[in-house]
């Protein structure tokens, strides 16, 4: 079922998401007047008209979905010249919160200027371009501003919480109405290279937006096949976003014959208009007793690495990845079905890594050596002479590492959501440029009251995730590690590179990815599997590096991951 996206304005009430994932429609009162915001396709609001007629002025329109614009009574406004006074514009009006003028300082005016003196001069530039009437938007005290937003029509603002799953539930036309928003790559040339918070912020924010605008143009694309007509716009716009992508090339040029081929038929037989979204899928495993142990071992350099048991039947070790909490996860609603999926029949092994969790968080090394000789120590503390081997994300590597170390104790490999080369080694400096920049976004808002923060980082993880899921999931950061130590782990993967020994793995061995996997690339985990020798590789139909209980892949993930443990038994 598809729910309709009904286009209001920032004007006079704040956008809030509904159950359905639709936004809802609500009457703004203006003075005595009372009005129902409407914007069109293009984005632009209509005047307000008031119960006696009168034409109300629009809202002002920042449009930050591209290069930076203002936009009042359908005119573009020239802006300050400054590129920090646009930037503290930019920011304020995508924060959508009160900042404090020591944190604006620190974010864009370097300590030998005079910082809090550069940001009032920005200010009044700001205040000539923003108020305009009774009741200033953008208000200020001596320690904070503040841009109010509800008085505003800020692009952003509308696709800002929009998840795969708001996407598959929208209507083909309001999808149409996201893309008209996008008219280039979030802040499209405000780049402040001596600013480097402010650049990771944008950075983020904007790698974070591509995926947005990847799903709204990959679900459009989906959904107008039939028209390819309506559906070629939407497939341009996505291969310019990515002129290397060979599967988004081979769409295009589909949809352009089709298109040709249409144009020659009369209206009468041309395709009528697919469906639309696929349904809703949820997958259940059968309930079954849940109970597990948490034990201590100590690896080589003493640290102490907390494990934990669970269900009966022949062990699996899951390799640890970071951002885990053997208690928390337990009940958690991201995590609970792999744990419950892989100790059915089985006696589940996982084991948080170091820094992490309720293992030590004192340790020195964090270095990929001392994680295999973590998932050494793991292996000796339950005297398991052979077992299935699970890596998820990054203990992909670490996984591989000890198969090549202990052939004789592995007895089948299965990798998920790994890469064989950490983000450094990959050698691609727009990938490298946005870690260095989640490192740093990571050292500064890790586990701190910032919901912006963790928003982000958690979309980049499970963008299609309930609320309730993102929740959890945002929690698990204060739960799982200190900013220092998660911003060392994630600096460490960088240099994670076991691409040299991958032909040296001898045992059986399956890779899956998730397609549209944001936190990395699906072509890392094809990379992977193409170096071990005869390894299968699955694809799976989703954006999610941790597949959710409800999407269909994560039970094709369970079916796939069983029917190969199960060959690779001893008969």
């Amino acid at each position: 079922m598809e729910h309709s996206l009904v286009s209001g304005s920032q004007a006079g009430f704040p956008r809030q998401q509904s159950q359905s994932g639709s936004l809802p429609r609500a009457p703004v009162e203006v003075g005595r007047f009372h009005a129902l915001v409407h914007q069109n396709g293009a984005g632009n609001s209509a005047v307000f008209v008031g119960d006696r007629g009168f034409r109300m002025k629009a809202p002002l329109q920042i449009k930050v979905l591209g290069e930076l614009a203002v936009v009042r009574d359908a005119q573009e406004i020239v802006l300050p010249a400054s590129k920090k006074t646009r930037a503290l514009l930019a920011y304020l009006a995508s924060a959508n919160r009160r900042q404090r003028r020591d944190y604006l300082c620190q974010l864009l005016w370097n300590v030998p200027d005079d910082p809090r003196a550069s940001l009032r001069w920005s200010l009044t530039k700001l205040r000539r371009v923003l108020n305009d009437g009774d009741e200033p938007c953008l208000r200020t005290d001596g320690s904070s501003v503040f841009l109010d937003t509800n008085k505003l029509d800020v692009d952003l603002l509308r696709v800002a919480h929009i998840t795969a799953k708001n996407v598959r539930s929208l209507t083909t036309s309001d999808l149409e109405i996201l893309a008209a928003l996008f008219r280039g790559r979030f802040l499209e040339g405000l780049e402040l290279p001596r600013c480097p918070v402010f650049e990771a912020w944008r950075t983020f924010q904007a790698d974070a937006l591509d995926r947005t605008r990847s799903l709204i143009l990959q679900m459009l694309i989906e959904r107008l096949r039939g028209e390819p007509e309506r559906a070629l716009p939407y497939a341009q716009a996505l291969q310019s976003m990515d002129l290397s992508d060979e599967q988004v090339a081979l769409e295009l040029r589909s949809l352009e014959t089709s298109a040709r081929e249409s144009a020659m038929r009369s209206a009468s037989a041309r395709l009528g208009r697919p469906s639309g979204g696929l349904p809703d899928v949820y997958f259940a495993l059968n309930e079954h007793q849940r109970s597990q142990q948490i034990r201590y071992c100590r690896s080589a350099d003493g640290v102490q690495i907390a494990y934990a048991i669970s269900g009966k039947g022949p062990p699996i070790i899951r390799a640890a990845h970071w951002m885990s909490h053997l208690q928390y996860e337990w009940e958690s609603p991201v995590w609970r079905h792999w744990i419950d999926s892989l100790s059915k029949g089985n006696t589940l092994i996982r084991y948080d890594e170091r820094g992490n969790g309720l293992s030590d968080w004192n340790a020195s090394d964090l270095s990929f050596a001392a994680m295999v000789c973590d998932l050494e120590s793991v292996a000796n503390a339950n005297s398991l002479s052979r077992f299935p081997l699970l890596g998820v994300s990054q203990s992909c590597a670490v996984s591989v590492a000890y198969a090549v170390r202990h052939p004789e104790r592995v007895s089948c490999l299965v990798l998920y959501g790994g890469y064989a080369k950490g983000w450094r080694k990959r050698g691609d400096r727009h990938e490298i440029d946005t870690h260095e920049a989640m490192t740093t976004l990571i050292r500064e808002g890790w586990g701190k009251d910032n919901p912006a923060f963790r928003q982000l980082f958690t979309e980049t993880f499970i963008p299609g995730a309930s609320r309730e899921q993102m929740a959890w999931f945002n929690d698990l950061q204060k739960e799982t590690a200190s900013p220092d130590n998660a911003s060392r782990l994630h600096y460490s993967f960088g240099d994670m590179d076991v691409s040299d020994i991958l032909e040296d793995v001898s045992v059986p061995t399956l890779v899956l990815h998730a397609r549209n996997d944001a936190a990395v690339p699906f072509e890392q985990g094809k990379a992977l599997a193409a170096g071990i020798p005869g390894a299968r590789f699955v694809d799976l139909n989703s954006a999610n590096h941790i597949l959710l209980s409800e999407e269909p892949a994560f039970a094709d993930f369970v079916r796939e991951v069983r029917s190969f443990i199960s060959a690779a038994e001893p008969k």
